[in-house]
């Protein structure tokens, strides 16, 4: 494991061992029956989709969306390079008496600690942005999927990613680069909050992320022999992740203002 990526480590061990009690992720919610999937998930691969298919998920966090898989009735199997993660989906799953398999392991190294192949395999949200290498990535989803089987994605849309709030509180700037480098992470300092709210507990003071544009993922898939069936762009996304954002309907945000821009993307790809 790379330096950057071990660094990476820590802090998500950190986060998920606060994840777990967030209203972000609300698991008392998830607990009385609520299911944490999207609406563009259950759009795009619906229960009839997955409901006896064996599902491998990728950077599954601990676990909340690849349990909301199984209660629709897929097989499911998730990873997370977090050992901390990783017993909580364990828990959960146990608590809830909600058959699945986790494993803790870096995507990379992933071919080592898991065998066997899947009818779908499954990557979401903020996922790509903790990945120097998209290459390996799309090796790592070859060889776990079936022939015939499907990878299906819903993402964040890397144009969003060049965007940072003005530290004079007057909207966004353009400020990080669109194209990869994978070899230059991006160094972000972390100031005590994740993403899912407050974390008052958080020692880890750094993040390292990488650029991956639209068409080195396309490439990282079709390379492999995957064919794309649809990608989908979306105008919104799913919560503020600038402050000059507007709620324009039930966790849809767009930046006020501007045009039209793409927030999130989707795509379904076959073997």
């Amino acid at each position: 494991m790379d330096e950057y990526t071990a660094s990476n480590l820590k802090l998500w061990d950190q986060w998920a061992s606060v994840h777990i009690g967030s209203r972000f992720y609300d698991v008392p919610g998830f607990e009385a029956g609520r299911n944490s999937l999207s609406e563009i998930d259950m759009a795009e691969m619906p229960a009839a989709a997955v409901a006896g298919k064996s599902l491998l998920h990728l950077q599954c966090h601990f676990g909340l969306d690849t349990l909301s898989w199984a209660r629709l009735g897929a097989e499911v199997t998730g990873v997370d390079f977090s050992p901390n993660a990783i017993t909580s989906a364990r828990q959960l799953s146990a608590e809830m008496n909600i058959p699945a398999r986790f494993i803790q392991s870096d995507i990379v190294t992933l071919p080592d600690a898991l065998q066997g192949q899947f009818d779908i395999v499954y990557t979401s949200y903020g996922a790509l942005a903790w990945l120097p290498d998209l290459a390996k990535w799309g090796e790592v989803i070859q060889h776990f999927l079936k022939p015939g089987g499907v990878f299906y994605m819903i993402e964040y849309h890397p144009f969003i990613h060049v965007f940072e709030n003005r530290s004079d509180e007057s909207g966004v700037e353009l400020k990080y680069d669109y194209f990869p480098h994978p070899d230059k992470p991006q160094i972000f300092e972390v100031k005590g909050a994740s993403y899912a709210g407050d974390s008052p507990d958080i020692t880890h003071k750094v993040e390292y992320n990488w650029a991956h544009s639209l068409s080195e993922i396309l490439t990282a898939l079709t390379i492999r022999g995957l064919h794309l069936e649809y990608l989908h762009e979306f105008d919104y996304i799913n919560f503020k992740i600038f402050r000059d954002m507007e709620e324009f309907a039930h966790h849809r945000y767009r930046l006020q203002g501007v045009p039209p821009l793409p927030y999130m993307f989707s795509l379904k790809a076959t073997m």
